[in-house]
């Protein structure tokens, strides 16, 4: 018989209540995902990133939800800078069957091969979503945003960066958070205090054709697509677990700095 010592007794009996306790909170934040749906638009650098994390999160959890994917570009060679991807095929569904293996199948996920679009925001975003926005036009925050302020329940994620074009070296990038609840905002939509995105300069990529779309694409850093991947998921681990007080993020990875914004409502808009 191995004897064991008051002391190490002690330490895994505190043991013991610590796994109790981790299994009853990963439990509890679970249920605030119960029924929900995930949705992640965009799955370039930055949703690429974002994508990938959230299968290997919901894979160890309980919750019954499924992780939509939704873009209607395709992978090419020169998206290999930011991305990496096996087959040269939609993106969505490209990164559904990746997903669906290194998740060994634990987590439902739907591949939607098209862009978001003033047409089809209605079937795409519904109730009670949570929504991870990753694209890099204005025109399509405004499509999301505007659907959003329409439903009764929903949380959006969307982040960016600037490009590596003129004076911008392509290391800045925010974070924006959209809440609303019973029908109220609990924080302010995309285009409140952005009129880049209320008033968009450029069009919905569905209304582009391949060449356009490079035009209007701006060579990135991974780097500063990886941080703001980040920066959206740590509010999302926030708003999880009921600590969100900020509703945008600004960084800039060659300073070192990330400063979260409160802003007041511009009014509790139904």
């Amino acid at each position: 018989m191995v004897k064991t010592s008051a002391s190490t007794k002690r330490l895994t009996d505190r043991n013991n209540r610590s796994n109790r306790s981790n299994k009853s909170s990963k439990s509890n934040k679970s249920g605030k995902l119960e029924g929900r749906q995930i949705k992640i638009i965009g799955l370039g650098g930055i949703g690429a990133n974002v994508a990938q994390a959230m299968a290997q999160f919901l894979s160890t959890r309980q919750a019954s939800c499924s992780l939509w994917l939704i873009d209607g570009d395709g992978y090419e060679e020169r998206n290999r800078e930011r991305v990496v991807f096996q087959s040269y095929d939609n993106k969505a569904v490209a990164k559904a069957r990746e997903f669906t293996v290194t998740t060994s199948n634990r987590v439902t996920i739907i591949p939607v091969p098209r862009y978001v679009t003033s047409g089809n925001a209605r079937s795409l975003i519904e109730e009670g979503d949570v929504i991870f926005l990753c694209v890099d036009n204005h025109a399509t925050r405004k499509t999301v945003s505007n659907r959003c302020a329409k439903l009764n329940d929903v949380t959006l994620f969307s982040g960016g960066n600037d490009g590596i074009e003129g004076e911008q070296e392509g290391t800045f990038g925010n974070v924006q958070v959209y809440l609303r609840e019973g029908g109220l905002d609990v924080s302010n939509s995309l285009t409140r205090f952005h009129p880049e995105i209320a008033r968009p300069k450029d069009k919905n990529p569905a209304r582009m054709g391949c060449a356009a779309l490079i035009a209007q694409s701006a060579p990135q850093l991974l780097f500063t697509n990886l941080a703001v991947a980040s920066a959206m998921l740590g509010a999302f681990y926030s708003w999880l677990h009921g600590r969100l007080s900020y509703e945008e993020v600004y960084l800039d990875i060659s300073l070192g700095q990330m400063t979260p914004v409160k802003r007041s409502l511009a009014g509790r808009r139904r």
